[in-house]
């Protein structure tokens, strides 16, 4: 049930993603670009996020357990330390980059773009090079 429903999730996530064209990097670039052909539409999909997220956290909280039965996995740490700083950067930098960030580049996938196979392949290195990093 667990593998269901996030299959579930996921495929609502992405077609979210790909009615809001968040999974075009030109959409996402051109929303940084405040000089020249700025598009706002990212800042009503995170708007959107942001609500739904808000409305969202409240009810799942109040159930007291996740639909599935199993706990909530919270972070715990509460302090901004070097790793955070330098992740937060390296994401942004890719974000403004490339126009693609880790959700909608899988969702992507399904274009058959090679500059998507080759985002989603330096992600999934940059994951690997930072398990290995850390496990050092």
């Amino acid at each position: 049930m667990p593998v269901l429903l996030s299959l579930v999730v996921g495929t609502v996530f992405g077609a979210g993603l790909a009615l809001s064209d968040m999974v075009n990097p030109a959409r996402v670039l051109n929303f940084f670009d405040l000089a020249g052909s700025w598009d706002p539409t990212l800042a009503f999909v995170m708007g959107g996020a942001l609500a739904t997220t808000f409305v969202g956290y409240r009810l799942v909280f109040a159930r007291g357990a996740s639909l599935t039965g199993g706990s909530f996995n919270l972070p715990t740490a509460k302090q901004v330390d070097l790793p955070l700083v330098g992740g937060a950067a390296l994401f942004g930098l890719g974000w403004g980059l490339a126009g693609f960030c880790p959700g909608p580049a899988l969702a992507a996938l399904v274009s058959l773009k090679p500059q998507v196979f080759l985002f989603v392949a330096a992600t999934a290195a940059g994951m690997v090079a930072t398990r290995a990093w850390r496990g050092r």
